[in-house]
């Protein structure tokens, strides 16, 4: 998994991140309560690809998070090599209210897998916790699956904002640890054979080293 420092730039680092799902499971309501701190009620299928960013102050570094929504339906499925390239975080996201979109879950997982770095920074969003009382996914379902996988975990809620800001900045602040733990353990390689490192900018992480940090990583509200 490879992050780019943008010194040119005001932000000190821009991290890409991908909205995967089904269709009408509110990934572009998930976006704009987060990005605008908008709702759409009527909002219709996203058509290709669109992307919004923002800016995050993470322990004093300015993030700029890079957030990529698209087409749930197969018919749009020809973006897909395109749309996963340089992600290093991921929000898979169900609809609690549809089981079959929780059901569809291990075929984009599986998608996510095999066009992108398999340490994807990834939390599993079960959407929609606002319409407890047509539930079809229980919260323990949703948790015990994001475990199996090595998953983070939130239950959201676009249409009141419950943990939406909360569910991206999870994943934003883990690709953060992630790359601070390469920095230092690069700084300390350094300091004993300063030959070994180039200058450029581009860091790759150990491919252990999500799967150490995701353990109990799961919460819901």
């Amino acid at each position: 998994m490879a992050f780019y420092s943008e010194d040119e730039k005001s932000e000190d680092y821009l991290f890409k991140i991908v909205l995967i799902g089904d269709s009408a499971v509110g990934k572009s309501n998930l976006l704009a309560r987060f990005a605008r701190d908008e709702f759409y009620p009527n909002s219709k299928s996203t058509i290709g690809v669109e992307f919004q960013t923002q800016k995050m102050d993470i322990n004093g570094k300015e993030i700029k998070a890079q957030i990529w929504d698209t087409a749930g339906q197969e018919r749009f499925r020809a973006v897909t090599s395109a749309y996963y390239r340089g992600a290093v975080g991921a929000l898979l996201v169900y609809d609690i209210s549809r089981r079959q979109t929780f059901h569809s879950i291990g075929r984009w997982l599986n998608e996510l897998h095999t066009h992108s770095d398999m340490n994807v920074v990834t939390i599993l969003v079960g959407n929609k916790s606002d319409l407890k009382d047509i539930r079809e996914v229980s919260t323990a379902e949703g948790k015990a699956l994001a475990e199996a996988q090595g998953l983070f975990f939130m239950e959201t809620s676009a249409l009141d904002s419950s943990n939406v800001a909360a569910a991206f900045e999870t994943v934003v602040k883990e690709i953060y640890n992630i790359l601070s733990r390469k920095v230092m353990s690069s700084q300390e390689l350094n300091k004993q054979d300063p030959a070994s490192l180039s200058n450029g900018k581009k860091l790759v992480i150990p491919s252990d080293a999500q799967g150490e940090s995701k353990k109990g990583g799961c919460c819901s509200s």
